[in-house]
């Protein structure tokens, strides 16, 4: 399979995920303002508003640990391009100076781990 192509079922399976961390996400109190929103330089899992805060939130699912935990799946280079689709993101909607933040939703199981400020 070519880079970049996703299985259907790999697509089937993260949208269940983003939606239970959008779900998870609202009972703490964040807003849901876009969920798997693409931008030229890539995608964004789910884009919310925490109290003052636009939170840009990359959702990481597995299933278990043998192949590393959720959070180490966020490489530096998957941050600077989370970064980049959020700048184009804050443009593109006429956001003026906002604070941001870049959080993390880990699921391991049926766990779920919300890190603040993950990068």
């Amino acid at each position: 399979m070519e880079k970049g192509n996703h299985h259907p079922d790999r697509r089937h399976i993260g949208s269940r995920y983003e939606n239970m961390a959008a779900e998870y996400l609202k009972r703490q109190g964040v807003t849901i303002l876009e969920q798997n929103y693409h931008g030229r330089q890539g995608e964004i899992d789910l884009i919310g508003k925490d109290g003052d805060y636009l939170v840009f939130i990359e959702v990481k699912y597995r299933r278990t640990v043998s192949h590393g935990a959720p959070a180490e799946a966020v490489t530096s280079c998957k941050q600077r391009r989370i970064r980049m689709t959020a700048q184009y993101y804050l443009y593109s909607r006429r956001y003026g100076s906002v604070p941001c933040r870049f959080d993390v939703v880990c699921i391991l199981g049926g766990e779920i781990q919300w890190i603040r400020n993950a990068f």
